[in-house]
C-alpha cells in the first residue's frame, strides 16, 4: 500500500499542475495530437473525430498516471524531483481516483467508436499499462510500444468503418518502437539505480541512438514504400531522413539523439499526410 507523502501548503491551481505533470502530459497529448490528425487524415466526420480524440486522450491519461502511481515508491528512493508524486506535489489518492475516472472514460469512449475500434484501442491501453506493470523491465520492453503505436492508426481507421492502409500499423509499430527507446535515454541513470533493465538498457547509452535511427529510418521506408507519393516527394524525405540518420551516428553530444527525435517527427508527420 502507498501513503500520501505530505504535501503540506500548496495552493489549489499548483496541485491541479501537479496531478497533471503526474499524467506525463507532454507524451499524452502528443499521441493524442496525433490520432486527431491521423483521424482528419481517415476522413472522419467532426463528431467521430472527437470521439477519437478524447478516448486516446482518456487513454494516455490514464497511462501515464499508472506509471507515476505504480513507480512512486522507485521515485522516492531515487530523489526524483521532477516526480510530483515522488515529492508530495500531488496527492496520491487523488491521483489514484483521477486514474480510474480516466479508465472509465477511456473504455466507454473507445466503445462509443464502435465495438471493433473500441476493442482495438483498448488493446492498445492495455499494452501501455503492461509496460507500466513490468515489461519495461525485461527485454520485451519495446513491445508495448509496438502494439500501442502500431494499433493507434487501426483504431482510428476503424472508427471510420474503413480498413487502414498496411502500411499505417507497420509504420506506427516501427515510430513506436523508436520513440521508446529515445524516451528512456535521459532516465538511464535513475532506471539504473533502480533496477530497471529494458531493451534500452541492454543497448547502453551509446547505441540506444543509432538503433533508434535504424528503427526510425524503417519506419520511413515502410510509409514511402506504401504511400508510393511523387518522386520528388520521396527523394526529398529520403535525403532529409538519411542525412538525419547520419548525424545520429556521427554527431557528439546531443546532436545524435536530437536527430533522432528530428527523424522521429519526419515519421509522424508521413503517416499523417502521406494517405
Amino acid at each position: 500500500m502507498t501513503a500520501d507523502v505530505a504535501p503540506g501548503r500548496v495552493r489549489p491551481s499548483s496541485r491541479l499542475r501537479a496531478v497533471l505533470a503526474a499524467a506525463h502530459l507532454g507524451p499524452a497529448l502528443a499521441v493524442t495530437v496525433l490520432a486527431g490528425l491521423l483521424a482528419v487524415a481517415a476522413d472522419l466526420d467532426a463528431g467521430r473525430i472527437a470521439l477519437v480524440v478524447a478516448a486516446v486522450l482518456a487513454g494516455q491519461l490514464s497511462v501515464g498516471w499508472s506509471n507515476d502511481l505504480l513507480d512512486v515508491a522507485r521515485d522516492v528512493r531515487s530523489g526524483r524531483t521532477d516526480k510530483p508524486l515522488a515529492t508530495g506535489a500531488a496527492s496520491v489518492s487523488v491521483v489514484r481516483t483521477a486514474c480510474a475516472v480516466a479508465v472509465v472514460a477511456c473504455v466507454v469512449l473507445s466503445l462509443a467508436c464502435g465495438l471493433v475500434a473500441g476493442l482495438v484501442h483498448l488493446l492498445c491501453v492495455a499494452a501501455a499499462w503492461s509496460y507500466n506493470l513490468g515489461l519495461k523491465s525485461t527485454v520485451w520492453s519495446w513491445l508495448p510500444y509496438a502494439v500501442a503505436f502500431g494499433g493507434l492508426p487501426v483504431f482510428v481507421a476503424l472508427a471510420g468503418s474503413t480498413a487502414p492502409p498496411w502500411w499505417w500499423p507497420v509504420g506506427g509499430a516501427l515510430l513506436g518502437v523508436g520513440a521508446h527507446l529515445l524516451n528512456v535515454l535521459p532516465d538511464l541513470d535513475d532506471d539504473a539505480a533502480t533496477g530497471v533493465r529494458g531493451l534500452p538498457h541492454r543497448l547502453g547509452a551509446r547505441w540506444i541512438a543509432p538503433v533508434a535511427a535504424v528503427v526510425l529510418v524503417s519506419a520511413t521506408a515502410v510509409v514511402l514504400v506504401g504511400s508510393t507519393p511523387a518522386p520528388g516527394w520521396t527523394l526529398g524525405v529520403g535525403v532529409l531522413v538519411l542525412g538525419l540518420a547520419v548525424l545520429v551516428v556521427g554527431g557528439r553530444g546531443r546532436l545524435p539523439f536530437a536527430a533522432a527525435v528530428a527523424i522521429a517527427l519526419v515519421d509522424a508527420t508521413l503517416l499523417v499526410v502521406a494517405r
